[in-house]
């Protein structure tokens, strides 16, 4: 029996190698990513700006759920690199984030290959760098999960898929924005505002120059199109609209929302939305898309606008006149606050399992950790201009933390990150939650800044229970929505205000929390939440370190030198090491 045994284990290997796309349940997908610098002019000055394959913005990755994905990053920077995937959970992996805290990073000229799996999400997300302002020069393009065909969604299919990245631009490189933070400046009013990497239509003669190339989106009238925007910007929230369409709200950031109409709809840094638009107008000209800076006193921020094209198949004319307005309510928030809780979840919609997404009853969860951080306008802490948490502003890490708790690193985090605003001068340090796992947690964002901010949170989404202007107290528990708040990864907090968040704590890892504004991130405002599961002998909540890690800081001297390796070669590697683990996950389950 044990002989037959054997051999039955020696074929099954033979032909896991042969045909491993039959033994993995769930298929790969790979892609390769090539970061590297090319001069364009988006804004009609010559400018270094980062191109992904060569191009700007990037190319769309385009995966199915539960697909296990497979990303070769070269980078062709003269600086190192990390890839972030904001919204994506890395479920048991946060090996493969992205960050600082999580991975060490790619040095220039190496290959790094992410694998990681989708796990249960669905959604619009986007992919970008996440050290030294590098987002603000490039290097980002948009990350698609689409439904199981065994899973509906829940509109009718629509007839094209469309992306459109918005963002405020500077016309100084990333190195120059980052040396005037190092310099104690403000970045100041940016230079324009990109739409698909594209200057704006020359909609007035006066403010925006000849020459600038525009994007045009192309239309067919009376057809649906899945409008996915993503503001992938440096720190301006910006008013997404289209002339004389309305803009249905169907996702935002992997959670379907109840369906309403907006005319325009406030994008913060780092939000991404699903929007169904019907090409319902008549075709005597074409139309404007516009994103506008928002919070700011328009008259002096005008040039800083960007505005595409919407043009129909079937077009008689250029677009012509005044923009569609945006909302007047910069002296009184309270219109952008009603609009941002008016986005409710879709509870009896089916996400990325065939049940609905409200069936999760987390108004009637018991909290078991409150934790309130306060932001401030950056201050000087040690001669440097710094941005805070409660007080603390975060030192880049040195060892990833994960990393040095597997070989048993000491002195790299603390974990003494207060739960609550203190009353003491600001320092720089390297203080981290020591989250609970399978704890419930409520986190209040209280921002004492003149200026919203966004607040992202990695391997989780939360659901947005209550936002207000103002301090938050005990008693703003009051007003939370415990039934159908949204569920995303970014959400915005107004100037003088705040905003609450309910999170699960079932994905064990160390999970970044931060500003998405960038000029607040380099700064030092974020933190991160160690969570761990002290049961798991075996894997089952958290995957070990994978093979090809990267080493730093206190552990540099277990890193070996990388061998020049075509970007063809490493992916095949990557194919290679993946039909080992399907050998593998084979031979488990046959022995058990």
């Amino acid at each position: 029996m044990a002989a037959l045994k054997t051999v039955a284990l020696f074929l099954l290997i033979h032909n896991a190698i042969l045909f491993s796309p039959s033994f993995s349940a769930d298929p790969f997908v790979f892609f390769d990513l090539e970061l590297s610098y090319i001069t364009a002019s988006p804004l009609g000055v010559p400018q270094q700006v980062i191109a992904v394959n060569n191009t700007f913005p990037g190319p769309v990755i385009n995966v199915t759920t539960n697909d296990n994905v497979v990303v070769n990053v070269k980078n062709n920077l003269d600086e190192d690199l990390l890839i972030t995937w904001a919204g994506i959970q890395m479920r048991r992996s946060s090996w493969q984030d992205g960050v600082l805290g999580t991975n060490c990073p790619i040095p220039s000229k190496w290959n790094w290959t992410y694998q990681f799996q989708v796990k249960d999400q669905i959604g619009s997300f986007f992919y970008s760098p996440s050290l030294n302002m590098q987002r603000a020069a490039g290097g980002f393009g948009s990350f698609i999960v689409t439904n199981r065909d065994i899973i509906p969604i829940p509109f009718a299919m629509p007839d094209g898929d469309i992306v459109i990245i918005i963002g405020d631009w500077f016309t100084k490189n990333h190195t120059a924005l980052r040396e005037a933070l190092d310099n104690g400046t403000d970045l100041g009013m940016p230079d324009g505002v990109l739409i698909n990497g594209k200057g704006p239509y020359r909609y007035n003669n006066t403010l925006v120059p000849d020459g600038i190339d525009y994007e045009t989106i192309n239309v067919d009238p009376g057809k649906t199109y899945r409008l996915r925007v993503h503001n992938v910007g440096v720190s301006t929230c910006l008013n997404f609209r289209i002339q004389s369409h309305n803009l249905l709200l169907a996702e935002t950031e992997g959670f379907y929302t109840s369906q309403q109409n907006y005319t325009s709809v406030d994008i913060h840094v780092g939000q991404s939305y699903s929007f169904l638009v019907t090409m319902d107008q008549n075709a005597s000209s074409d139309y404007y898309i516009v994103a506008s800076a928002r919070f700011v006193n328009q008259t002096v921020w005008q040039r800083v606008t960007g505005v595409a094209v919407l043009h129909y198949s079937n077009s008689k004319g250029n677009a012509a006149g005044p923009l569609p307005d945006p909302p007047n309510d910069f002296y009184d928030s309270s219109y952008a606050l009603n609009q941002a809780m008016s986005i409710r979840q879709n509870v009896t919609a089916s996400g990325a399992r065939p049940n609905p997404q409200g069936s999760f009853h987390y108004g009637q969860i018991n909290v078991t950790d409150v934790y309130i951080l306060r932001s401030v306008p950056p201050e000087t802490i040690d001669g440097k201009l710094r941005a805070t948490y409660n007080g603390i502003s975060f030192a880049k890490p040195e060892t990833p933390f994960r990393l040095a708790d597997f070989h048993n690193v000491n002195g790299s985090y603390k974990l003494d990150f207060p739960i609550q605003p203190v009353d003491r001068p600001p320092t720089v340090d390297r203080s981290i939650i020591n989250a609970t796992y399978k704890g419930f947690i409520e986190i209040v964002l209280q921002n004492n800044e003149s200026i919203p901010q966004s607040f992202h949170l990695d391997g989780y989404s939360f659901f947005v229970v209550g936002m207000g202007l103002g301090n938050w107290t005990e008693n703003s528990r009051g007003s939370y929505n415990r039934w159908d708040a949204i569920s995303r990864s970014t959400v915005q907090v107004f100037a003088g205000g705040w905003t609450a968040v309910l999170v699960s704590l079932d994905n064990v890892g160390v999970w970044n929390l931060r500003s998405e504004n960038l000029d607040r991130w380099y700064l030092g405002q974020e933190t991160y939440m160690r969570i761990v599961n002290p049961h798991d002998t075996s894997n089952k909540t958290e995957l070990p370190p994978p093979n090809n890690v990267l080493y730093c800081g206190a552990l540099a001297n277990l890193q070996k030198p990388q061998k020049t390796s075509s970007s063809t070669s490493i992916c095949g590697s990557s194919k290679a090491y993946t039909t080992v683990l399907v050998v593998l996950s084979a031979m488990i389950s046959f022995l058990c």
